[in-house]
């Protein structure tokens, strides 16, 4: 306080002294400053993550999310993380948010469009920041993809369907596209309108085929594989739940499936061009080092995937009798065999 006291007039009679009593305030305040920062960056943070499924895409997203926060410091003996997954039930999602809010996280960070909608609905004061969603704006999740306008923020799951139809005409002709999808799932719809976007420049008519009862799928896929060259999968969970019995209707009938995911290519479709779940965790897990260092969620725009890749199980090709192109396999990221 004695240094804060000393009078204009004084400095003026005393420069040398002044000038070295300023000099010694200024790096007070500056190593008060850095200690004050020092103590906020070092204070312990809680992190809850809840998935809606263990799925292979939501587990290497996961991954890929805290990788980064162990690279930017977070590291264990800092950071307390949650890891909550609701077993693709959504009252069981419901129960696991109860339990999330009670433990007075730093912020939340949800992996599917099911997850990430109860947590938004439930928690409006925390951080939220999702992966694996396709349309968040679609869902309900944020009012816009550049701000949020509230308390979300994330990577969205949406690609080009120009770039799944290209890789698709590549391996087969395709002049007709039936598509698995679930009214009332907002994902599935958004993927829908996103295909029927394509009718004009693709050159490829689009038929829905929606499925609202499991008990719909035996008695609608003979009728679609007859009137389509192939099937596109959304990511319904009610279709993805009969993921096997379609991928063996569908090769009977040589009708090739293809997807936006790459677990469903995993248990059978055909052909997948699909984002990277681990990239896209990592890219969720930027943005909330951005959060937990003072950014605002709202502040932070939602991004596309930064890159996919096309994958072809050929398990299924070679059961289903399929033929694939010369040179396709090559161009391929990924083959499943």
């Amino acid at each position: 306080m004695a240094l804060i006291s000393i009078s204009a007039a004084g400095c003026l009679r005393k420069k040398v002294t002044c000038m070295r009593i300023i000099k010694a305030m200024s790096i007070f305040i500056f190593f008060f400053f850095v200690a004050l920062l020092s103590g906020e960056t070092a204070a312990e943070k809680r992190i809850g993550i809840l998935m809606f499924s263990d799925q292979a895409r939501y587990t290497e997203a996961t991954r890929g999310f805290i990788d980064v926060l162990r690279e930017k410091g977070f590291t264990e003996d800092r950071t307390t993380i949650t890891t909550e997954e609701a077993g693709a039930n959504k009252a069981k999602a419901a129960e696991l948010v109860h339990e999330l809010a009670a433990q007075h996280m730093d912020l939340i960070f949800t992996v599917g469009t099911h997850a990430t909608l109860a947590v938004a609905q439930k928690i409006k004061d925390l951080p939220i920041v999702f992966t694996e969603v396709y349309d968040p704006v679609a869902a309900g999740i944020a009012n816009d993809w550049e701000s949020s306008g509230n308390n979300t923020t994330g990577v969205s799951t949406k690609l080009p369907m120009t770039k799944v139809l290209d890789s698709l005409k590549q391996f087969t002709p395709v002049k007709r596209l039936g598509v698995l999808y679930t009214p009332g799932e907002k994902n599935s719809e958004a993927q829908l309108r996103d295909l029927q976007d394509t009718q004009t420049g693709s050159g490829i008519k689009i038929i829905p085929a929606p499925i609202a009862k499991t008990e719909e799928i035996a008695q609608i896929l003979p009728l679609i594989t007859k009137s389509t060259d192939a099937l596109y999968i959304t990511g319904s969970n009610l279709v993805n739940s009969r993921i096997a019995s379609i991928v063996d209707m569908t090769s009977r009938a040589r009708t090739v499936t293809v997807t936006h995911l790459e677990d469903l290519v995993e248990q059978g479709v055909l052909l997948g061009v699909v984002p990277g779940s681990y990239l896209s965790g990592r890219l969720a897990g930027e943005m909330a080092v951005k959060i937990l260092l003072g950014a605002q969620p709202s502040s932070i725009p939602i991004e596309h995937p930064k890159d996919y890749k096309v994958v072809i199980n050929l398990k299924t090709a070679g059961s289903g009798g399929f033929q694939v192109p010369p040179g396709f396999v090559q161009t391929a990221g990924r083959t499943i065999e």
